[in-house]
This record gives structure tokens, C-alpha cells and sequence, in this order.
């Protein structure tokens, strides 16, 4: 169950520091971490060589791949729907969060309430699924879902998908959109990292669910495999193939 895209992406690569080949999702100073890489790449076939034209930013081909594959999905399992798909659209633009440029413009026109309330309210995320309003009384398309798309995961990348979706939460006027991130991470205790919480993330889709269920299989620690039978079972990580359809049932 990887996405349509996943062969697209992953890879071998060379690593900058000491020069040997290792995935290019892996965390290169950590063993457990390549080690898991490797066996997802083994299980999607890719021998053990450099692999010719990974995308040297993944994480921006990521959230390029992702919008424009829910774009086709969406609109192939629900043509009636009028979807609308951005990278980088600005919260404010979204019926749930159009009051919030009142806002701003306050908030720019005063140094106090720049210093009391800050600005971290325009929130853009890396792919939002937006349905035009069904009427004028709406102020902009209705924000459906928004999705976080992190290549890998590390603790400041955790923080921030947390603090964006808190303030999406706290913000809306309406209601929430789905709150999701999407995701090649191999290790399932930084998976967890995100997964785990109080509500702020909706799900993890992991775009290589299949290979990195069989990595942690036959390659993980005890506490790895933990960790993943607990996000799983919980339907905190979910195949990247599902998103789609669960956007259309939502």
C-alpha cells in the first residue's frame, strides 16, 4: 500500500559525511534508522546502488506530489464536489479563518498587539483541500483539510506541525478541517512522536505504509515494533492511500 509516487522519491543516495550509501529518507547518523530505510527499500525492490534522479529538495516534490495526486483522487472518487487544491495557501483565505485578516490588520497597524499577540495565526499549509462555499454568505472556499507533509520526522518538525494545528484549532470560526500529516519517515518512535497526542493531528499517512510495516518486522527493536503495533492499532498511521478516500467520506 505505498503511494503512487513513492518509487518516485525514495532511493539510495551517498551520504555527506562519511560517503557510503544509504537511503534517502533515512537519518544518516543514526543505525536504526538506516537500517529500517534499507529494509523498506529491499521490500519495494530497489537494489542496494545509487539511485539515479532522486529529487534533491524530496521535501518540496512531496507536497507537490501530494496535492496533485488528491487533486486527480478527489476528483475522480467524487466529481460532484467542487474541490480545490492549493500548496501554500494562506489560512486567511478560507471561510473558518477569514475573520483573522481583521485581524492582522489591526495587529499591523498597533507595536502593542504585535508584541501581546505575535502572528503565528497565518498559518499556510503545504497542501489544503478546500471546497467552494455552497452560498455568498460565505467569505472564501470552505478549508476541507489540511496536510503537513514532512519528509521526515525530527523534534522541531513535531513542534511545529503541533503549534500550526493548534492555532487552526483555536482560530476556526465553523467547522475543524481535517488535520493531517503525510509522511517517509522509517522510524516509528518519531512517527509516534506526532501521532501520539491530545487531538492536534487528526492521522499520520505514511506514504510506504506496506514496506515499513515489513521493516519493522523483520528489522526493528522490540520498542520500534511497539511503538508501531500502538500507532496502528489506535488508526493514528494510516496507508497514504486511504487519505483520499477518507477526505471523501468526511
Amino acid at each position: 500500500m505505498t503511494s503512487p509516487f513513492t518509487e518516485h522519491l525514495l532511493g539510495w543516495k551517498k551520504a555527506d559525511k562519511t560517503g557510503r550509501v544509504v537511503p534517502n529518507f533515512a537519518d544518516s547518523d543514526n543505525e536504526q534508522s538506516i537500517a529500517l530505510a534499507g529494509a523498506m527499500l529491499d521490500h519495494l525492490g530497489f537494489t542496494r546502488s545509487l539511485t539515479e534522479g532522486l529529487p534533491p529538495k524530496p521535501g518540496t516534490v512531496l507536497e507537490h506530489r501530494v496535492r496533485d495526486d488528491l487533486s486527480t483522487s478527489l476528483r475522480n472518487i467524487d466529481p460532484s464536489r467542487p474541490w480545490q487544491l492549493d500548496r501554500k495557501a494562506i489560512v486567511t483565505s478560507f471561510a473558518q479563518y477569514s475573520h483573522l485578516r481583521r485581524v492582522d490588520d489591526l495587529v499591523k497597524q498597533s507595536q502593542e498587539l504585535r508584541v501581546a499577540i505575535g502572528r503565528d495565526y497565518l498559518i499556510k499549509p503545504d497542501v489544503t483541500v478546500g471546497l467552494e462555499a455552497p452560498d455568498s454568505r460565505t467569505d472564501g472556499p470552505f478549508l476541507h483539510a489540511a496536510v503537513s507533509c514532512k519528509w521526515t520526522i525530527r523534534s522541531d518538525r513535531v513542534q511545529n506541525i503541533r503549534h500550526e494545528f493548534i492555532q487552526m484549532i483555536r482560530h476556526r470560526r465553523g467547522r475543524q478541517p481535517h488535520l493531517v500529516t503525510v509522511t517517509a519517515e522509517p522510524m516509528p518512535s518519531r512517527i509516534a512522536a506526532i501521532a501520539r497526542g491530545t487531538g492536534e493531528v487528526d492521522a499520520v499517512y505514511h506514504i510506504a505504509f506496506e514496506s515499513l510495516a515489513h521493516a519493522v518486522a523483520t528489522r526493528g527493536t522490540a520498542q520500534q515494533q511497539d511503538d508501531w503495533t500502538e500507532c496502528v492499532e489506535q488508526r493514528r498511521v494510516l496507508p497514504y492511500k486511504e487519505l483520499a478516500t477518507t477526505l471523501v467520506r468526511w
